[in-house]
């Protein structure tokens, strides 16, 4: 719902966003007060001393302060609780009952003073266990203070002032908002939008230099969040009930579809590609990829036995050696490397770490296994290279033979330039094919290395008709349709389960926003009560259908009423103003449409969704459409299908010799695509 409007002001939090805090702060309170009543009575008869009688009446006043406190917070827990996410008139109280726990926060923060005056000063003279047990005292009193003042930090909104302009627009209707002053209005409050969203990226990125690419880049971002943001009104609790209700919604329509649906509207394989040795050749280049993200990669992956390899190599320094740009001082980054390929200190040509925006580190190599200069591109491990993923706008690209608009994500594309440069016009690549002429150019990466792979590859495809590129997991939101479909004949993704990454991109993210909207405003159920059987179907599983998204005994066009439909979280509300409807003037045009590159090799997991623990997880491979990944699917395992050490044990899953697992899965449908 709208957020809630309190002291002049919206804040980032909601009506019935205060059950669980509420709650919280209830139970500690009542368990202080408990505690201070057994303190205050165990030490009833020993304030005969200096000053005692302070602590006294300091124990007495608290007991009768956290009286008080508690009756308004059952109240705003209770309140909270009621009604739905889009009908807050149930709750229309909680500001009245805001003000009242507020007021009572003055007297609170005086005594917690006084408190710690009088402990410091007049209890000389006191039983140590007294002065101790009115010291624990005021310390809780300042503790729960500074965590409230915390707490209204956090939900502080600085878009959230609704004066004095905007009380004056809210009357402003359609036609009003196409005169000068509605559109002058709609325009200041995109720039201060945009301000605020540039100010919290700068504040993130606080440790980057605050040069002129930088800031451009900051301002692009920000341009770019704020427009996503500008014309809902949800605070992050309506979306993350929003994601519960749609998770349990995708698996209920999936337990309804039919498996032959799903073969008969797969695609055919390519002609003359056989699916297990482009799964041979995946899984050898997934090494690679995986091996470019240096020493956290190889950690991360082997955690027991991963210090103990590199420590010994560690301290050895081959820069002098071998091309290598940037990096640790330690020279762990290429130890991690060279354990991860199995290749020998000659077999690289190059080998670059320097990291900065849209400037991604990639290694050069021999593979004398597969015949190969081999490139591989290390996809997101910093800050720097967060900000390269964010920078999504579509920049115009050249490519001679597409026909077609030829365009890509902007950050991946410069990332991907970068690298071009690097390769041709420092002369890399004639360096590398001068030692080895017969072989044929690779070129791999994952996640941000792998749409940079991928982008890298029709670059260079005029100069290496024979190249070929393996891009694991790549951004959703990466090629036009044109690029798309010329990179078909050289371009392979490899996508894992429900990978969000690969299905990441601003339309996607609109249709997404759409359905969260929808989800939320067609539910009948109280807020606190969706959080708690999300949390408890994505921990436990269980029935979906135990968790209904659509209202109980409704006609559908009630749902178009104030306060119960998709109009209050997208149109004006009173509480704050849409800066851009769908039906304004002003509202932007769509983005353009971005696809995977190549063709598309989707790995799932064959089986139930939910196994034992102890059990292995069995994978099938088909080729997919592009089309297929046009929409975000909710899972626990849409960040855990992203990382390269997942994607690269289920692909060794599939070229295993002797696949073996404790839970053996129903025989699949016989079909050509499928392994």
């Amino acid at each position: 719902m709208p957020g809630m409007v309190a002291f002049g002001r919206r804040w980032g939090i909601a009506s019935d966003d205060l059950v669980f805090p509420g709650a919280f702060e209830l139970f500690v309170r009542l368990i202080w007060w408990i505690g201070t009543l057994i303190l205050y009575t165990l030490h009833k008869g020993r304030f005969g001393c200096t000053g005692g009688g302070i602590l006294h009446s300091y124990l007495v006043v608290l007991l009768v302060l956290l009286g008080l406190i508690i009756l308004p917070l059952c109240a705003i827990v209770y309140v909270s609780a009621q009604g739905t996410i889009t009908n807050p008139g149930p709750r229309r109280s909680i500001p009245t009952l805001l003000y009242v726990r507020a007021l009572l926060y003055i007297p609170e923060l005086i005594w917690a003073c006084l408190g710690a005056v009088w402990v410091s000063e007049d209890s000389q003279g006191c039983e140590p266990a007294t002065v101790g047990a009115v010291i624990g005292a005021v310390v809780a009193s300042w503790i729960l203070l500074l965590s409230t003042g915390l707490g209204v930090v956090f939900v502080f909104d600085p878009l959230g002032n609704p004066r004095p302009q905007a009380a004056r627009v809210e009357q402003l209707d359609v036609r009003d908002l196409e005169s000068s002053e509605g559109s002058q209005f709609l325009s200041t409050a995109r720039s201060l939008a945009v301000k605020v969203w540039e100010s919290r990226l700068r504040l993130l990125c606080c440790c980057l230099p605050q040069d002129e690419s930088h800031r451009a880049a900051f301002s692009g971002i920000a341009q770019l969040v704020s427009g996503f943001f500008s014309d809902t009104d949800l605070v992050p609790s309506d979306i993350a009930a929003g994601l519960a209700l749609l998770h349990q919604e995708q698996d209920k329509m999936d337990k309804c579809r039919d498996p032959d649906d799903i073969l008969t509207h797969s695609p055919s394989s390519p002609i003359g590609v056989d699916l297990e040795t482009e799964l041979e050749k995946a899984t050898h280049c997934m090494q690679f990829a995986a091996a470019a993200y240096g020493w956290p990669m190889y950690i991360y992956s082997n955690p027991l036995t991963g210090p103990c390899k590199l420590s010994g190599d560690c301290c050895r320094s081959h820069a002098a050696e071998y091309d290598i740009v940037g990096g640790d001082h330690l020279g762990c980054h290429f130890s991690s490397i060279l354990h991860s390929t199995g290749l020998q200190y000659r077999d690289f040509i190059h080998v670059s770490f320097h990291n900065q925006i849209y400037e991604i580190p990639f290694f050069v190599a021999l593979d004398h296994k597969r015949e190969a200069v081999l490139v591989a591109i290390r996809g997101t491990l910093s800050l720097k290279d967060v900000v390269t993923d964010l920078s999504a706008e579509c920049e115009n690209l050249h490519v001679e033979g597409v026909t077609g608009s030829c365009y890509a994500h902007k950050g991946i594309s410069q990332a991907a330039g970068y690298i071009y440069r690097k390769l041709v016009n420092d002369g890399i690549l004639n360096q590398a094919f001068s030692i080895a002429p017969e072989y044929k150019l690779v070129i791999t990466g994952h996640s941000l290395g792998g749409g940079t792979a991928s982008l890298l590859a029709v670059l260079l495809r005029n100069s290496f008709p024979t190249l070929q590129c393996y891009s694991f997991s790549p951004p959703g939101g990466l090629l036009s349709k044109a690029l798309a479909d010329y990179s078909k004949d050289f371009v392979v993704s490899v996508v894992l389960g429900k990978d969000l990454v690969p299905r990441l991109s601003i339309p996607n993210m609109e249709d997404l926003k759409r359905r969260i909207l929808k989800m939320v405003s067609h539910c009948n159920k109280p807020k606190y009560r969706i959080l708690l059987q999300g949390c408890w179907y994505e921990l436990f599983g269980g029935d979906p259908n135990d968790c209904p998204t659509e209202m109980d005994n409704r006609r559908e066009e009630q749902l178009s009423q104030p306060l119960l439909g998709e109009e209050s979280l997208i149109r004006h509300s009173s509480s704050y103003q849409s800066l851009a409807s769908e039906d304004s003037p002003a509202h932007t045009a769509a983005h353009l449409p971005l696809y995977l590159p190549g063709r598309v090799l989707h790995i799932t997991e064959d089986g139930p969704s939910r196994r034992s623990c102890f059990s292995q997880v069995r994978y099938r491979a088909e080729w997919s459409s592009e089309m297929a990944f046009r929409s975000i699917l909710i899972s626990p395992s849409m960040l855990a299908d992203h990382m390269p050490d997942a994607v690269l044990r289920a692909l060794r899953s599939l070229t295993s010799s002797r696949p073996f697992s404790l839970c053996p899965s129903p025989p699949s449908s016989g079909h050509p695509n499928v392994i």
